[in-house]
């Protein structure tokens, strides 16, 4: 997956949008304000932060190599996923949406009532990957 592959990725998922707070570079993908990945789109190989559960967040970075504690982030809660190969895009879609479900359970009540009135296709990513099992993910 390229850059151009994980803006048109982020952008499809409901509610999504974009911006560049920090520079020109570094660009965050947000549901209802809150940010669910963000990465520069210039760097070789992509970088790109995303939300994972505690759960699985240390088992992740042990079986990958590529999957390493966010830079910048709280890295109880964060990695820093590289896009080098190793993980399919298969592989990195399931990662971005579970990020996706992951920010959108730390919406407030009210948010995500309103973005599921608006986009009801969010139940179908929150219920398919909220939790994350390392089966699925190679």
């Amino acid at each position: 997956m390229d850059a151009e592959e994980l803006h048109n990725f982020c952008l499809s998922l409901p509610e999504a949008t974009f911006d560049f707070p920090f520079d020109e570079d570094t660009v965050c993908y947000r549901i209802c304000n809150k940010i669910f990945a963000l990465g520069s789109l210039e760097k070789v190989p992509l970088l790109v932060n995303l939300k994972c559960s505690p759960d699985i967040i240390d088992e992740l970075r042990e079986k990958f190599s590529c999957i390493r504690p966010g830079y910048h982030m709280n890295k109880r809660n964060w990695n820093t996923v590289v896009f080098d190969g190793v993980l399919s895009n298969t592989a990195l879609i399931i990662l971005i949406q579970h990020s996706y479900a992951m920010t959108f359970r730390s919406l407030t009540k009210k948010h995500q009532a309103i973005a599921l009135q608006q986009s009801p296709e969010i139940k179908q990513i929150l219920d398919n990957f909220s939790t994350l099992e390392l089966e699925k993910i190679r």
